[in-house]
């Protein structure tokens, strides 16, 4: 339980970023990040190198959006009706990809190289050609930034953690 903490408290952010990302809608992306989780626990006695932890976390996730997107695609298959889940509800509710273009551009591309694009943040550092601590503090403010609109927007609010919680009620502010 102590290694899952760990994991959680190191990779919780990223991973969810990196869920919403390509499933747009957070409560979907809140289900699959969860059921990430709930494998990584599940699971972990069974990694058998720990320094690859945060691959290995990566690859649960994406295994979990593609089970996602297979589900969906099958209910649409059997029914014929759209799930709320489709991509163009995602677009007309989620203003994920809007709040990341608005960032400021140093904040922009600290945020997709860590989140979006899953680099270590030695690597994205190297990319930018700034040092890790910048990095670091490029990405706390873009989260700060993110946390902000997402409160603004979408009616999410901040917990005492400082993590988004709550249910998507998008004002579709454009």
């Amino acid at each position: 339980m102590e290694e899952t903490q760990k994991i959680w408290d190191t990779y919780k952010d990223e991973l969810y970023f990196f869920i919403l990302k390509r499933v747009k809608e957070p409560g979907d992306a809140g289900d699959i990040f969860q059921n990430t989780f709930l494998k990584i626990h599940r699971n972990l006695e069974r990694l058998k190198d720990h320094s690859k932890i945060r691959a290995w976390a990566y690859s649960i996730a994406r295994n979990e959006i593609a089970n996602f997107f297979d589900k969906e695609s099958l209910y649409v298959e059997k029914t014929g009706i759209k799930h709320p889940g489709e991509t163009e509800i995602y677009e007309e509710v989620c203003c994920f990809d809007r709040f990341i273009n608005e960032l400021p551009g140093i904040y922009k591309e600290a945020i997709e190289l860590v989140y979006i694009c899953g680099k270590k943040q030695q690597e994205a550092a190297d990319t930018l050609e700034i040092s890790l601590a910048n990095l670091k503090a490029r990405v706390r403010r873009a989260k700060e930034l993110l946390k902000q609109k997402f409160n603004e927007c979408c009616k999410y609010e901040i917990d005492e953690h400082g993590d988004l919680v709550g249910e998507s009620n998008c004002a579709k502010c454009e």
